[in-house]
């Protein structure tokens, strides 16, 4: 029986590193043949120690195979591109099958009555932003386990974490987060403000214990600020902070928001001299999410160095796919555009090509220059990349504008338009950029990112969420301080 049980578990070690090595091999073809970055950064000099790498991580394979992931990772970190980089999948048939196998009962809505009126311990219906959780003690009768009643991204009645009783109020937590893939990752939880809150540490979750009334949990859960908090801000904000100064934090560009906070302000926002656009932790999104802010800044024409097409193979039978499967956006221009850029690709297969719809280098000329504001300043961080940075790179074309900060932003723009593929083993996705910018090799951002102009002088603030702080402060006066000069 013993020889049996060893032979099943080598033979699964062995399917599982050839699984592991088949998806490594296709990330070092996929990345020197798709990857627009790969000749700029494989020169002479750097191929030995890339070369070096990946025996390192075949030999690592066939030790950890488990461990797969992260040497894939770890060879495409090597790049140092945040828009090259690997992603597990969160398909409904693989989430199913990474679900943790625990033992419990499914959460009826019987059960779900008693649970509300549990108190002073873990137990009960809590509420969140995406969603609401159900807790329930385990069967060993220590452990609690959260499952997911309406929670985004979770199907009903799956896992979402376990909470394991350290001390008075403190818990080891296990999530299962499906941007990974629903892996066990360890954490720590506690319960505060009187049994109302659980605060996921170091996470951007916390969960109010649910009450009659909808409005009472929501307002508990915008007013709450956590003991443990993780950084991110992702609270937009609109202020009139004088009679002279407004003040915007756009927290994303990855949808509509900042457009529609900046709508619903315009008239307040071109009546005042001052204007503070506050950025800091916006990772980027889309360019055109940010369209009204450019609006604002403008107040000059600019030359706008476009992007360059990498023209692979793979890049251009993408396009043939999507249009094939009906997948094209923005009806019958976004298929022009698409169909332009395929032929525009054939005729330089293996080189760079400048979509000939959108031009080399553009000038840039806007009919309106508003009066106000006359001074705006851009609070900037590390946070910002992608997206953030292009806005960044646009608003410095106006003399009006002035970068706030401490450090450079991340420098996550040079080669972008991302699109991803799936490994072989279906267990994780590639994501790659298909453009580099025209700014190279002079002008590179990446690593480098984008200097502010005035340092501020108070140390970061690490948590936001609806608070103004001394950065914002600093900016204001800085601002007022600039009218009487």
């Amino acid at each position: 029986m013993t020889l049996v049980l060893l032979g099943t578990f080598i033979n699964l070690t062995k399917a599982q590193t050839n699984e592991c090595i088949k998806d490594f091999d296709y990330l070092v073809q996929k990345i020197k043949a798709d990857y627009p970055g790969y000749s700029a950064k494989v020169t002479a000099k750097t191929a030995p120690e890339l070369a070096k790498l990946e025996q390192e991580l075949r030999k690592k394979i066939q030790l950890y195979p488990d461990s797969c992931r992260r040497y894939l990772s770890k060879y495409a970190d090597w790049f140092k591109d945040h828009h090259l980089r690997i992603s597990g999948l969160e398909s409904s048939s693989h989430a199913a099958s990474s679900k943790p196998e625990l033992k419990y009962k499914i959460i009826s809505a019987d059960s779900l009555k008693i649970l509300q009126s549990r108190k002073s311990t873990p137990e009960g219906i809590w509420h969140t932003y995406i969603g609401d959780i159900a807790i329930a003690k385990l069967v060993n009768g220590q452990d609690y386990i959260g499952t997911s009643i309406s929670f985004r991204n979770y199907e009903k009645n799956q896992i979402v974490f376990t909470l394991t009783p350290e001390k008075q109020n403190e818990y080891a937590l296990i999530s299962y987060p499906y941007y990974d893939n629903y892996k066990p990752l360890k954490g720590e939880a506690s319960i505060r403000l009187n049994d109302k809150i659980i605060e996921l540490h170091d996470d951007n979750i916390r969960l109010v214990r649910k009450s009659n009334s909808e409005t009472y949990d929501n307002a508990l859960l915008m007013s709450y600020f956590p003991e443990f908090p993780n950084g991110s801000n992702i609270f937009p904000l609109a202020l009139q902070l004088s009679d002279s100064t407004f003040y915007l934090r756009i927290t994303t560009f990855g949808d509509d928001r900042g457009n529609k906070l900046t709508k619903k302000h315009w008239k307040e926002i071109i009546s005042s001299p001052n204007l503070i656009i506050d950025i800091r932790n916006n990772g980027g999104g889309q360019d055109e999410n940010y369209s009204l802010l450019s609006d604002l800044v403008y107040n000059q024409p600019y030359e706008s160095k476009g992007v360059e097409w990498y023209a692979t193979k793979n890049n251009i039978k993408f396009y043939e796919d999507i249009i094939k499967n009906g997948e094209i956006k923005g009806g019958e221009e976004g298929l022009l555009w698409t169909k332009t850029l395929m032929a525009e690709m054939k005729k330089n297969i293996g080189g760079f090509v400048v979509h000939p719809m959108m031009g080399k280098d553009v000038k840039i000329s806007k009919d309106t220059v508003y009066t106000h504001p006359k001074r705006i300043g851009i609070i900037i961080n590390g946070g910002n990349a992608s997206s953030a940075e292009q806005f960044i790179l646009t608003a410095k074309h106006s003399s009006k504008v002035t970068l706030f900060g401490n450090e450079n932003t991340a420098g996550v723009l040079d080669y972008s338009n991302v699109r991803g593929e799936n490994f072989p083993s279906n267990k994780y996705k590639l994501l790659f950029p298909m453009t580099r910018s025209r700014r190279l090799p002079n002008n590179p951002i990446d690593y480098v990112g984008i200097a502010p102009d005035i340092i501020i002088p108070y140390p970061a603030t690490e948590q936001l969420f609806g608070r103004l702080d001394q950065w914002a402060y600093f900016v204001q006066s800085y601002l007022e301080s600039m009218e009487n000069k």
